[in-house]
């Protein structure tokens, strides 16, 4: 991957400031992908679905085909939601840091063709493994009801000091749970008696293939567990086998892991920690010849001028390469210098997400969530004087109360601590604080430039800490830094600040970025007299609980409002005069030299939503008139274009003007009368 010389210089700066101070700040990634035509629930709201496991797979076979010529698959159980039907799931994608084979049975495969997998071939296999492990025996045969045909095999298994050891589950016969998955998570574990250990391998054919269940075990004992069965697959001359269990953490650093997982709507990549910047961008070119492979882009086109993002984000992760040299934990002025800055621009919360923010996304900002200033400023300011160490735990507990979205979601954050150092929550300890308001976007290029973005940040923030007290956006929040060209000139103070400290990144590909997230609707222009029309961002609230068939509940997201952001030059606004629906829209100053202002309407009216006595404004009128000269353009319910409308006579002029519903605010409101 060829990096352009702008951005390879200010990585160099980045990494030489970090060096500098002794700081080794790892940057993670979760971009997320959907297949070229996605269809059905599973690509737009649900975790699971009939291809997504079949697309994820066929992801790992492209990285192990093109890059991880050495790496392992391994199917691991994932977390179990409220009011979803089974868990989650990862293929983790395992492989040793110096790119040698997992363990060295994996280095010799079998001379011959692989041998035809039927019960003889099957058993074997067991009793080769059995003696492997220096077991006599301990296989049970295990029954699944969806299937009673199926060869399964459970053996109770742990290790000590002294080896591996299997005990007795007073059991000749186990009958499988009817739900999906492994047979090796489908064990009935809770009817076996309470003095046994419930760890077991669980070994079945599926599909014409062996399948491998490995129980959870630490590092070490996992290995050999891993070699004794490699050894038997060699031994019985069948060919790999398909892998699913636990994969425990990497105590000893000999291996990296890379996951992909099933998330709402989305496939999820979870990448290794990166040293740098450098590494990171090229994995996401890794992944983008990968992904392409196999029919998945990290976009969607709704319409042949439409794309979004995929819906599932793109989260950062800043991290250390260890716990133990996590330059987070002993840096605690560091972390707030960086949630400081972050809360001063917007832009960085809303420039670079997809089309949900506010309050009730899924990265609201804290100033979003919580009731005043007043906490938040209080927690960053004991923080910034705490002395040298190390302060995870006070750290933690200082902040991940109010880096929360409304109901207290520690995960739901703009910048969360949810896997920083919560004691109480599975993998809450990994050191990681995770910047969410970050979307993947269609261009890989575009994706790695923001990560720079922010890893150019903390080396900013690090270098020149940042201070000041925390900013009181009020109304603006929700009114001005909505609209685009606002963001865009806070972004451009971001680009100022970096730029003084030394660290210089080009504008263009932001601007781009900017262009894609915010396009243009219509562009009118008579001379100087110009006009422009973007989308701009609209904060959709999050309704009431409502009944669902079956006994459940849900709380919808009303999307019926959108708007609109209308920037006019100095000579448009004194020659023309702007009406929606046959109402003048007043301009304030903008930046720029420009005049503007923003539009929310009402596009639609699904079931449920807010205001249902207020009835849909589309299609929508523009006139841009002067004298007898009048221009009308329209934009329909179905298009995301204004488009002349040279045959339709203009709405009659209604001297009630657009209004806002106060007077500070420069969006105005068709819906009000």
């Amino acid at each position: 991957m060829k990096i352009p010389k702008a951005l390879a210089r200010v990585a160099d700066k980045v990494d030489a400031t970090f060096a500098a101070r002794g700081v080794q700040l790892t940057l993670g990634g979760e971009p997320t992908y959907v297949p070229n035509d996605p269809q059905g629930p599973e690509w737009s709201i649900t975790a699971l679905g009939p291809t997504k496991l079949r697309y994820g797979y066929a992801l790992a076979d492209a990285l192990i085909a093109q890059v991880l010529a050495n790496a392992v698959p391994v199917f691991s159980p994932g977390k179990h939601y409220p009011g979803e039907t089974n868990p989650r799931w990862a293929i983790n994608l395992v492989w040793k840091r110096d790119d040698s084979p997992l363990v060295p049975s994996l280095a010799h495969p079998p001379a011959v063709s692989p041998a035809t997998l039927d019960s003889t071939v099957f058993l074997l296999f067991a009793e080769n493994l059995l003696h492997r492990l220096g077991l006599a025996s301990g296989w049970i045969r295990a029954v699944d009801p969806l299937n009673q045909t199926r060869s399964i095999l459970v053996l109770p298994l742990d290790h000590d000091a002294a080896g591996f050891l299997t005990e007795d589950w007073q059991r000749e016969r186990l009958e499988l749970s009817r739900a999906e998955g492994p047979a090796g998570l489908r064990l009935p574990l809770a009817s076996l008696p309470e003095e046994v250990n419930r760890r077991a391998l669980v070994i079945e054919i599926k599909d014409d293939a062996l399948h491998v269940f490995l129980p959870p075990l630490l590092q070490a004992p996992w290995l050999v567990l891993f070699e004794h069965i490699a050894a038997a697959l060699h031994d019985t001359r069948l060919g790999p086998a398909i892998f699913a269990g636990y994969v425990p953490g990497d105590d000893a650093e000999a291996w990296t892991k890379l996951g992909i997982a099933s998330d709402p709507g989305v496939l999820e990549i979870n990448l290794p920690p990166c040293a740098n910047w450098r590494e990171y961008a090229t994995w996401l070119d890794t992944l983008e010849r990968a992904t392409a492979t196999v029919g998945l882009r990290s976009f969607k086109q709704i319409s042949p001028d439409e794309q979004t993002g995929t819906g599932g984000g793109n989260h950062h992760l800043f991290g250390g390469p260890t716990l133990d040299e996590n330059p987070l934990f002993t840096h605690p002025a560091w972390v707030t210098s960086m949630l400081r800055y972050w809360q001063r621009h917007p832009s960085l919360a809303y420039i670079f997400t997809g089309q949900y923010v506010g309050p009730s996304s899924q990265a609201p900002r804290p100033d979003e969530c919580v009731s005043s200033l007043y906490d938040l400023e209080m927690a960053y300011r004991f923080l910034d004087q705490l002395p040298a160490g190390d302060h995870r735990s006070l750290l933690s507990e200082t902040l991940r109360h109010l880096h929360t979205d409304t109901s207290g979601n520690t995960h739901r954050s703009e910048v969360s601590f949810d896997k920083f150092w919560n004691v109480n929550a599975e993998g809450g300890c990994r050191g990681l604080v995770e910047f969410r308001a970050v979307e993947s976007l269609p261009r890989t290029e575009w994706m790695s430039a923001i990560a720079l973005l922010w890893h150019t940040l903390a080396a900013h923030l690090l270098a020149t800490p940042f201070t000041a007290p925390l900013t009181d956006h009020g109304d603006k929040l929700h009114d001005t830094f909505f609209l685009p060209t606002h963001l865009w000139a806070d972004f451009a103070k971001v680009l100022r600040d970096l730029r003084r400290g030394g660290f210089a990144l080009p504008a263009k590909i932001f601007r781009d970025i900017f262009e894609w997230r915010f396009p243009v609707m219509l562009a009118h222009a008579d001379g100087d007299a110009t006009l422009t029309i973007r989308r701009a961002h609209e904060g959709w609230p999050l309704l009431c609980e409502t009944p669902l068939q079956g006994g459940n509940t849900s709380r919808f997201v009303d999307t019926s409002i959108e708007r609109l952001e209308f920037t006019a030059s100095k000579a448009c606004a004194a020659k023309y005069q702007i009406r929606v629906h046959g109402r003048a829209l007043p301009l304030r100053r903008f930046p720029g030299g420009q005049l503007g202002a923003g539009l929310r309407y009402r596009r639609t009216a699904l079931y449920p939503s807010l205001h249902p006595g207020i009835l849909p404004q589309m299609p929508l009128y523009l006139t841009i008139s002067s004298g007898k000269k009048t221009t009308l353009y329209k934009l329909d319910h179905d298009q995301r274009h204004f488009a002349p409308a040279k045959h339709e006579p203009a709405p009659p002029v209604n001297m009630n003007p657009c209004k806002s519903l106060h007077p500070a605010l420069i969006t105005c409101d068709l819906r009000l009368p």
